[in-house]
């Protein structure tokens, strides 16, 4: 009996990810500290997303552009919140082609101050506006404890900045990504989230108002998912941004950015993953279906090879994968298959091909309940609503995990028992004070104030003071 490669979740569900990152090839640690690798398996998975952002950033008017890596170090004291915020974790060249540089450059942490400098440049009037650019880049954040995907010293991601020309266009825009955000999770990632507003000691730093997606992850623990922040004017009063209006008055614009990164690869592992490994929702899987040809012989290998490419070619609208390894039985295959989360199975042999039949099996139901006979004439139409079927079924129990492990609190006590094992949904003063307690002797801290509230209000679960809001508390990644 072989060992297992990874303990299981409830046996450590931190080593259980690490060892799952590494095994199904998603990620490497590169030479570097707190760096990694990601690996074409893990990169085809990141194109995906990609994609399936990009395809709606520009359906909602917004364009792609390519700002460099190196900032001057002057720029970020401009924000002084921004600075604050971001100074413990910043890399920064001093020596550059063997000599000392008049000014120090920053290594990109995020990009608000070098967007303000151009934006300041290229608006003039209010037909200039609005500006609505994204970036698909990586950055740099001097973390000092990492982990693959959810905390890197580098991670790449996309970046929003928007520039308009009054308060309400920039918070209309501000909640529109994260509904952007909130759409993509739930029907590509089949991440249920929850979308809210972030308190003033967890928003972005230089930011009026920060808003996020929050999900579950399958310990329980909150990972945030993406973010969109409304600055104001806070940027463009530091970088002199300003528009002539249609009164020929001189303006201030208001600024918007917004942001979702390879983190969120994390979010898909550890929210769906079980204790044999990955399962990958269809929309985003880099192979929604692998066919393992099945033979003894070389004239078996031969026949079953042929029929596979034949399959292949009539599965044209899906991203299929056909395991062509030697030295490798069958089983190995599909626990291998299976480790790297692929939605569906194809198991082809001689006697399937002599029944006119195939075998499919589904990763999110492992075992003989997931497996099927399928007529070989009928195999794409079975293929399309079976990846339907397990879509909606990944999104339906990650949700009901939610659900399971949330717990509506109304005293500290009962605060402190759901964040053992998930959410606490609590009426919340929002008071810092009231929250830094909460994280001093939970470890939990705001996560969000959902979107979506209850009518009228309450009383703060933990001191009494009036509440206007319900907020989620959760230990968090």
């Amino acid at each position: 009996m072989t060992a297992r490669p990874f303990p299981t979740r409830s046996e450590d569900f931190n080593e259980w990810y690490n060892q799952l990152v590494l095994k199904a090839e998603l990620a490497d640690y590169a030479p570097v500290r707190g760096c990694m690798v990601v690996r074409p398996y893990g990169w085809a998975l990141w194109e995906n997303i990609q994609q399936a952002l990009d395809r709606r950033f520009k359906a909602t008017g917004h364009v792609n552009a390519g700002f460099p890596m190196f900032i001057p170090a002057s720029f970020l004291e401009r924000e002084k919140e921004h600075v604050a915020g971001f100074k413990p974790e910043l890399a920064v060249v001093t020596i550059a082609g063997g000599e000392e540089l008049a000014e120090p450059l920053v290594v990109r942490p995020t990009s608000e101050t070098l967007i303000g400098h151009m934006y300041a440049k290229w608006i003039q009037s209010y037909q200039d506006l609005p500006l609505l650019i994204n970036l698909w880049n990586s950055v740099v954040r001097w973390e000092k404890r990492t982990k693959l995907f959810l905390r890197t010293t580098e991670f790449f991601w996309q970046e929003g900045h928007t520039a308009h020309a009054t308060a309400e266009e920039a918070e209309a825009e501000t909640l529109r990504m994260l509904d952007v955000y909130t759409d993509f999770a739930v029907n590509e990632a089949a991440l249920p989230v929850i979308p809210g507003e972030k308190s003033q000691s967890e928003k972005f730093a230089g930011a009026r108002r920060s808003y996020a997606i929050e999900a579950m992850m399958g310990d329980g623990r909150a990972l945030q998912s993406a973010t969109s922040h409304y600055f104001g004017q806070n940027f463009a009063e530091a970088f002199d941004i300003k528009y002539l209006d249609d009164h020929n008055a001189l303006q201030y614009c208001w600024t918007t950015s917004w942001g979702l990164s390879t983190r969120f690869i994390g979010a898909i592992v550890m929210a769906h993953g079980d204790d044999q490994g990955l399962i990958l929702p269809p929309r985003l899987a880099p192979y929604q279906v692998v066919v393992v040809p099945i033979y003894r012989s070389d004239d078996e290998r031969r026949l079953v090879l042929e029929e596979a490419d034949k399959l292949t070619s009539e599965l044209v609208d899906y991203r299929v994968w056909v395991d062509r390894r030697e030295g490798h039985s069958p089983g190995y295959k599909f626990n291998d298959w299976e480790m790297r989360g692929v939605p569906l199975r194809i198991e082809l042999g001689p006697r399937d091909i002599a029944a006119s039949q195939v075998i499919l099996a589904r990763r999110d139901m492992p075992g003989a309940a997931g497996k099927q006979a399928v007529p070989r004439t009928g195999v794409a139409a079975a293929v399309g609503e079976l990846l339907r079927e397990v879509q909606a079924a990944m999104y339906d129990r990650a949700l009901r995990f939610r659900e399971e492990n949330t717990r509506e609190a109304s005293s500290y006590a009962e605060l402190k028992e759901a964040v053992e094992t998930g959410f606490a949904s609590v009426w919340w003063c929002e008071e810092a004070d009231c929250e830094q307690e909460i994280k001093d002797s939970t470890g939990a801290t705001s996560r969000c104030l959902p979107i979506e509230q209850p009518e009228g209000g309450g009383v703060c679960f933990r001191d009494g003071r009036p509440a206007a809001r319900k907020a989620i508390f959760a230990r968090a990644y």
